[in-house]
């Protein structure tokens, strides 16, 4: 509810956040889709995956492990367009550090990364430092290694995030525990209906929590005033 509020005041100065699955389980989008192709096609995909033919590959994996009594993970990416220049603040409340905080609190998420992320781990500094260019008379990157942030804060490029989430822990496959009454190990299968997957389901939730702190931190720095006078 948070989320869709902040969305609406975020839509108020041109700002859109929206979420959307690239990978579920070892099926991961490769192509590069535009932003007009994942805001038409995201919501026509029972998985959330804007690459519609990827998607079914993706709902075959996912009823093919629930048949199997399994559970499997995947990764939601989440894009803010046109954020200002310099929202967040350089140490103690980065807008990184916030927004990935802000995502850990989300169940399931057991990963967050900003741009290249850890890809970045592999790259030169030649080659992970996002170049300058000037274009219709504004400054922009050639590229986004950075992922939107610099220094805590945001550079004016789109911020790109992705977050991690883990299978279903609830499984009716058979799996080892510990008895705690008896002290001894033992065997145990939930039973009852479980998502096979969760990552669908992840989506609007990955995009309201950005929403909700790219919003705060709006607000924090004046960009959004305390008190907004519509005109009727």
């Amino acid at each position: 509810m948070a989320g869709a509020i902040a969305r609406k005041l975020l839509g108020l100065f041109g700002i859109e956040v929206f979420a959307y699955a690239i990978e579920i389980g070892k099926i991961k989008v490769e192509k590069k889709l535009t932003i007009e192709e994942i805001q038409r096609n995201t919501y026509k995909s029972a998985v959330r995956c804007p690459d519609l033919e990827l998607g079914r590959t993706m709902e075959k994996e996912i009823l093919k492990v629930k048949s199997e009594g399994d559970s499997v993970g995947g990764v939601v990416e989440c894009v803010a367009l046109k954020v200002p220049v310099g929202i967040g603040e350089p140490i103690f409340d980065s807008i990184d550090a916030e927004i990935a905080k802000m995502l850990f609190d989300v169940p399931a998420v057991k990963g967050v990364e900003f741009g290249a992320g850890f890809k970045a781990a592999q790259l030169r500094g030649s080659e992970n430092n996002d170049a300058y260019a000037i274009c219709e008379g504004e400054i922009v990157t050639l590229t986004n290694n950075a992922g939107g942030v610099l220094g805590g804060m945001s550079s004016g490029m789109p911020i790109v995030v992705r977050a991690a989430i883990k299978p279903t822990s609830s499984i009716s496959k058979e799996q080892k525990s510990v008895d705690l009454s008896k002290m001894e190990e033992t065997l145990i299968r939930v039973g009852g209906r479980h998502d096979p997957c969760i990552v669908p389901k992840a989506v609007p939730v990955i995009e309201s929590a950005v929403a909700v702190v790219l919003a705060d931190h709006m607000l924090r720095a004046g960009v959004i005033p305390k008190v907004l006078r519509m005109e009727k």
